[in-house]
């Protein structure tokens, strides 16, 4: 019996996919970069991904797996948008002293998207690493690029694990920018799907 790969639209973004999102990101470059402290990192994560779940549920979708083991934050074409004053004061009492990195590394990733950005672009996807390895990451973004395709739109997304840039590869992905973030922050790989 072939195990169930039931990927769905979350209509309201609950704790479970803060969490596997958090999880998954633990050691992510970009996310150590900010907040090299792993303990203050493993509190700040569930909170920001609630924030991000919350803005990406509001402007666009979060897509996860059943049970919660992969996640998915997208965004339509069009510039992200980061859901004005309160949020960002939000994110202030969460990043605290390091926000100033955060907001780098935000800026420098929106700079490498074209202008207008035509594309979905996949903002977050992780998935806990219990799960990792199970094919629920792949199938969770072949689902939003189905979704893509159905609306004609390619899908655009950036990681700075590069052992990641093989894997989106393989879901038909090329990389359009290799760049480093400014001020001695990580490499990114900005990488598109063109629409079929």
């Amino acid at each position: 019996m072939s195990e169930d790969r039931t990927i769905e639209t979350i209509v309201s973004p609950s704790a479970a996919v803060s969490e596997t999102l958090a999880l998954a990101f633990q050691d992510d470059p970009a996310l150590v970069w900010i907040q090299p402290d792993p303990e203050a990192r493993r509190q700040m994560l569930p909170k920001f991904f609630k924030v991000a779940a919350e803005q990406s549920h509001r402007y666009g979708g979060v897509l996860a797996s059943r049970p919660r083991s992969a996640a998915s934050l997208w965004y339509p074409p069009g510039r992200v948008k980061d859901g004005g004053f309160w949020d960002s004061l939000r994110l202030l009492t969460i990043f605290k002293t390091t926000l100033p990195r955060g907001l780098n590394v935000a800026e420098a990733m929106h700079a490498r998207h074209p202008s207008p950005q035509p594309y979905s672009y996949l903002r977050y996807v992780g998935v806990a690493p219990s799960a990792q390895g199970q094919g629920w990451g792949g199938a969770v973004i072949r689902e939003g690029i189905g979704r893509a395709a159905r609306q004609g739109l390619g899908v655009l997304l950036e990681t700075a694990t590069e052992s990641n840039v093989a894997i989106y590869s393989r879901l038909g992905f090329s990389i359009t920018a290799e760049w480093d973030v400014p001020g001695g922050g990580p490499r990114f790989w900005t990488m598109v799907r063109e629409a079929e």
